[in-house]
């Protein structure tokens, strides 16, 4: 399992960075979109829907990113900038109001029509946060997204090794406090390294960030695994051989990515 897991994970990381570096912006576009059907897909699975009612809900994703997509090809960056960030606003709600009370409450949406406006909620701010977060640069995204990784490699195995205390056990077994405190330390020292090279900000303003990243990656990681138990399921798909599906690996992307991307375009307005 940990090899698979390990194998599928470098194969990936190749491909991301071959699509970042080495070919044109049109490709990541692709990418992007994507993997918002691809995440649709799984949501559609989690939030049982019939098989007509998936293919029109994935269709209509299709066109939103379409549309997406084609406004930012058409528009100037300074017109791009109040509708990102009202699509960003409601990510904020979903993340930091909604799903923590979601989870606090142990709600159990049956209405399928909410699913699809949560799944909304989730993966579109992820995708346009993914194509925001390539334009600035490159390095910008990967930067915000191996944050993730590192965190959830260091929570991975510190949990492995030194969890006892579980997180929240009615959700997500498997996960403790033991686990959190190693992704946090993975993170600090991670972005020490990098801040060594780069000194961007000042140095308790970024570990108070970072630690504030990984409480995101780990709401958006609890959250997956809370619709994944009302679903049934154990992973959202079987795309990724030892991951599971798309959303079991970017489900800590969807809650902080797109965070990032708001406050970037909140700084370009002061």
């Amino acid at each position: 399992m940990l090899r698979s897991r390990i194998i599928t994970a470098v194969i990936l990381l190749l491909l991301l960075l071959l699509i970042l570096f080495a070919l044109p912006n049109s490709w990541w576009v692709g990418v992007v979109v994507l993997m918002v059907m691809q995440g649709t897909l799984e949501w559609s699975k989690l939030s049982r829907l019939t098989a007509m009612s998936a293919y029109f809900y994935g269709a209509l994703t299709l066109l939103l990113m379409l549309a997406l997509v084609w406004f930012d090809a058409t528009h100037t960056d300074a017109e791009q900038l109040r509708p990102h960030l009202l699509i960003y606003a409601v990510s904020a709600v979903l993340w930091l109001i909604v799903v923590p009370a979601w989870m606090f409450f142990g709600w159990r949406v049956e209405n399928r029509l909410l699913m699809c406006l949560a799944g909304w909620a989730v993966l579109l701010p992820t995708g346009l946060a993914m194509l925001d977060l390539h334009a600035v640069s490159p390095w910008v995204l990967l930067l915000a997204m191996s944050l993730v990784w590192v965190a959830d490699i260091g929570a991975y195995f510190s949990g492995r090794r030194f969890g006892k205390h579980k997180l929240a056990p009615s959700i997500s077994p498997g996960k403790t406090w033991e686990g959190v405190a190693g992704g946090m330390l993975g993170a600090s020292i991670y972005v020490l390294i990098v801040y060594s090279v780069i000194p961007f900000a000042a140095l308790y303003a970024v570990l108070l960030a970072v630690w504030c990243w990984v409480a995101l990656a780990v709401l958006g990681d609890l959250f997956e695994s809370l619709i994944k138990r009302q679903a049934g399921v154990k992973d959202s798909g079987s795309l990724l051989p030892g991951h599971g599906g798309l959303l079991d690996r970017i489900d800590a992307l969807t809650s902080t990515l797109p965070l990032a991307a708001m406050v970037i375009l909140i700084r370009q307005l002061t």
